[in-house]
């Protein structure tokens, strides 16, 4: 019997239209001979709407414009006795569809965070992926890089501000971490409220508009070298795939640049390493993706400096899965395809399942 497999998108993050593009990519590639499968969006307004195709997407082509059709019908998904979930029509209160495993790929705030992570829990679902700490430690840059610099890993030089801080020490920050220097919103990925620093007026601007996003800001030395990306994949014992490379054209590697323009960046999978630095990178974000209590799924980046120096830059657990998106492009130069990749993360998600349903829960 064919699983019921249920890709999960949308969000109301400002990465809603990536994550339209990677449930897209992720439905298209699912081998429908092995699995039912269906498409669950979250609205911008927070409703689920329940599809059996990509013509629930309306201007799919447009990264800016992709959207979740006003006609495809709105569902509540619940829990299934004996395991699973069932999506009800938020109409009729009747069973539309059930679902066996969901496979999130909601980038941003509340898709990667933990919280979607915590609702599959709540449903007692399987689902693919990091779970819920993964997630909660993967996507705050602060807390991340303080389990990390405890772990006596390698990162970037950095300093965390809070909203509603008296002051902002902007001459101290640029005389401790130089400049440039770069300033994100701590819980938010795709390069979303970014901004690069030249000159020291620059900075209290771009913590302004970093703070439209986050409560939190994290102030990073820039690094000059090269910039690139580890895939891992599993659970108890997850392994690394061969590395790639982003090599920006402009400044840096913004959300335009991953998603916009084409020209703004090169990537390179897989990229020419000295097969001891490669060894060295792969060895991190295996011990990375562990530090953070990470499963399923995450690409770990680093940069490379120019002296050989290997520094942790964040981690991912929910990275990109558009046709262009360098996980799963790491992973098909490591011998492993996109339909098989899919595969794993779904059965990895199975298992956990399994193991936690099998562990007592009364005193």
């Amino acid at each position: 019997m064919k699983k019921k497999v249920c890709v999960v998108f949308g969000g109301r993050s400002a990465e809603h239209e990536v994550s339209i593009h990677s449930a897209l990519s992720v439905f298209g590639a699912l081998d429908d001979s092995k699995y039912e499968r269906l498409l669950l969006g979250m609205d911008k307004s927070g409703a689920w709407r329940l599809g059996r195709d990509a013509s629930c997407i309306v201007n799919a082509a447009d990264p800016k414009l992709a959207a979740i059709a006003d006609s495809t019908p709105e569902v509540t998904p619940a829990a299934r006795p004996g395991g699973g979930a069932n999506l009800r029509s938020a109409e009729t209160g009747k069973i539309v569809a059930e679902v066996d495993l969901f496979f999130p790929v909601m980038h941003g705030t509340i898709g990667e965070d933990g919280a979607l992570q915590g609702f599959f829990r709540v449903l007692d679902t399987p689902f693919a992926g990091a779970d819920v700490l993964g997630s909660a430690v993967g996507m705050d840059k602060d807390v991340m890089k303080r389990l990390l610099t405890e772990a006596s890993f390698p990162v970037t030089p950095s300093r965390v501000l809070r909203r509603g801080e008296a002051r902002l020490p902007a001459a101290a920050l640029v005389e401790e971490l130089g400049l440039p220097i770069f300033v994100k919103p701590c819980n938010l990925g795709s390069s979303v409220g970014i901004s690069r620093v030249t000159e020291a007026g620059e900075l209290i601007p771009a913590v302004e508009e970093a703070l439209l996003y986050d409560d939190k800001v994290i102030v990073e030395t820039a690094v000059e070298g090269r910039e690139i990306e580890c895939a891992v994949l599993g659970d108890a014992t997850p392994r690394a795939s061969l590395c790639g490379e982003i090599v920006p054209t402009r400044d840096f590697y913004s959300y335009r640049a991953k998603y916009l323009d084409p020209e703004a960046a090169r990537l390179i999978a897989p990229t020419d390493l000295a097969p001891a630095v490669l060894e060295r990178i792969q060895k991190l974000a295996v011990e990375c993706f562990r530090v953070i209590e990470c499963s399923g799924m995450a690409r770990v980046d680093f940069f490379l400096k120019n002296d050989g120096e290997v520094l942790v830059n964040e981690i991912n657990t929910l990275p990109g899965f558009t046709s262009i998106s360098m996980y799963p492009k790491l992973w098909e130069v490591s011998g492993l395809p996109y339909p098989d990749l899919l595969d794993s993360l779904i059965e990895l998600g199975f298992e956990r399942h399994s193991r936690r349903s099998g562990l007592k829960r009364e005193a």
